[in-house]
């Protein structure tokens, strides 16, 4: 049976504006059609997502495991925004088409993988030319085999997921969630056991192999060139739009890699104030600061992600300088606190006294960095609302399902990769603090990753200290812009 034959896609997908297809044409596009085989090769990742698929079937012996990629997802009417696959999924088989479902079915010791998936549109029905997913209107799909090969594990026709479904003993099987409904809808939830599947994708996520680190520090490469293209097109002497600023590195990020990791955070002025400001629709303004936080995504969805703050008229004010030397020193410290064996917690608290201390210093704060620094005070935050960084990844925020002792509340090991961002930002409808400081916010975050020795800055390519951000700015101004 072809894929046409499962429910969901069994009306090709058409659009609104499409035309119909008279008997003369239909009988015409069905003949005379060449075959042209594609050389397919491994990826360079297999022996890796096999290693995590073992690992995996380690952890859940004799129980089937469902783990989806999800659907294209619609933006406007009958457009769809770009696939990017899930990354559990993604990170577990190399698959980045739409629709897959792993199951690992246990065999004797361990589990069988499977990989359930669209195939590619056979020429014996019209599906290839008359469905907007067909052949010709998206490109050729792998066959089974050509997918096998490519990714290192067995194939079977999406076609046959309604059956095998049906099949799954809730008390025996567990699916990674929210993802797929026609998955969600066929195996009836378990709770816990599906969160326990969850959490523990995320902690074999926390240990980057040698392989990942390298994916990182390729899309952390391209995330430095793309903070270069923008530092060139923003003039010290007038306004551009953030905008034009997310734009460029958008451009670095699709010739690159794959896209951004997440929307660009692009502050101009005040705007850095709002901790996640996404509109991007300010302009720059000599004198003002311009906050940019940023990463591009590469090829294999690793993703970096990384926070400058510039100002945009090429060198910091006093006053911007001094609040821009709180934030180094507190990121500095955390990076010199990281070691295997230290505790999430720590880093953080290790942060967060910098900043308080800086602010008694500046005299915002009123009380001393110990009494704001107490769990029952914490008066601090009113001007750092986050935490020192999260884990990074295959995801911006990697390894979100962890259990708490393992990432919040437990301690960095070799191999994790984490940023280290910390912040100051000073609303512009503050009364608590001089009119001089309101509208400025300054964040600093770098890409880490932890060592036996300690941390290792893997986005160093990008200066920190103050002085050297302007001498770096003002290279790239005089460069000019270039293309990718």
């Amino acid at each position: 049976m072809s894929d046409q034959g499962v429910s969901r896609f069994a009306t090709a997908r058409t659009a609104s504006h499409d035309q119909d297809f008279p008997q003369k044409l239909l009988e015409f596009m069905r003949a005379g059609w060449l075959d042209h085989p594609i050389e397919v090769r491994p990826q360079p990742a297999v022996t890796h997502h096999a290693r995590r698929r073992a690992a995996l079937s380690d952890a859940f012996p004799g129980e089937t495991l469902i783990i989806p990629t999800g659907s294209t997802k619609v933006r406007a009417n009958d457009t769809l925004y770009r696939f990017r696959p899930g990354s559990d999924f993604a990170y577990l088989t190399g698959d980045h088409d739409p629709d897959g479902v792993l199951i690992l079915r246990p065999s004797g010791d361990g589990h069988d993988a499977l990989l359930y998936t669209r195939q590619r549109s056979s020429r014996a029905t019209d599906e290839f030319f008359r469905d907007r997913d067909g052949e010709l209107w998206a490109g050729r799909r792998r066959t089974l085999a050509e997918k096998t090969a490519e990714l290192g594990i067995d194939t079977a026709p999406l076609a046959d997921l309604d059956t095998v479904l049906a099949r799954c003993a809730p008390g025996r099987t567990r699916v990674l969630r929210g993802l797929d409904p026609r998955v969600d809808a066929a195996v009836p939830a378990t709770g816990a056991r599906d969160r326990e599947l969850a959490a523990a994708i995320s902690e074999l996520k926390l240990v980057k192999d040698e392989w990942e680190i390298a994916q990182l520090q390729d899309a952390i490469d391209a995330t430095v060139r793309g903070f270069e293209d923008v530092a060139r097109v923003v003039p010290a002497d007038r306004g551009v739009s953030e905008r034009l600023i997310e734009g460029v590195f958008g451009l670095r990020a699709r010739h690159d890699g794959n896209d951004v990791g997440c929307g660009s955070i692009v502050c101009a002025g005040p705007h850095a104030t709002i901790l996640c400001w996404k509109r991007n629709d300010g302009l720059t303004a000599p004198g003002q600061l311009l906050l940019m936080d940023m990463g591009v995504e590469n090829n294999h969805l690793y993703t970096a992600d990384v926070t400058r703050t510039l100002p945009v008229s090429g060198t910091f004010s006093p006053l911007q300088r001094e609040v821009y030397d709180i934030v180094y020193a507190s990121q500095q410290a955390g990076m010199e606190a990281i070691k295997p064996g230290v505790s999430f917690a720590d880093v953080h608290l290790t942060c967060m006294r910098v900043l308080a201390e800086g602010l008694v210093e500046l005299g915002v704060l009123r009380v001393s960095a110990d009494e704001a620094m107490d769990p029952a005070s914490m008066l601090y935050r009113r001007w750092t609302l986050h935490t020192f960084g999260h884990m990074l990844g295959i995801d911006m925020h990697d390894c979100a399902a962890a259990r708490p002792d393992r990432y919040r509340e437990g301690e960095l090991s070799d191999g994790n990769v984490l940023t280290v961002e910390p912040g100051l930002y000073f609303q512009p409808e503050d009364d608590l603090v001089p009119a001089e400081l309101r509208g400025v916010g300054i964040r600093l975050e770098d890409d880490v990753l932890v060592t036996a020795e300690g941390a290792v800055n893997l986005s160093a390519g990008l200066p920190r200290r103050a002085e050297e951000v302007e001498a770096w700015l003002a290279a790239q101004r005089d460069a000019g812009p270039r293309l990718p």
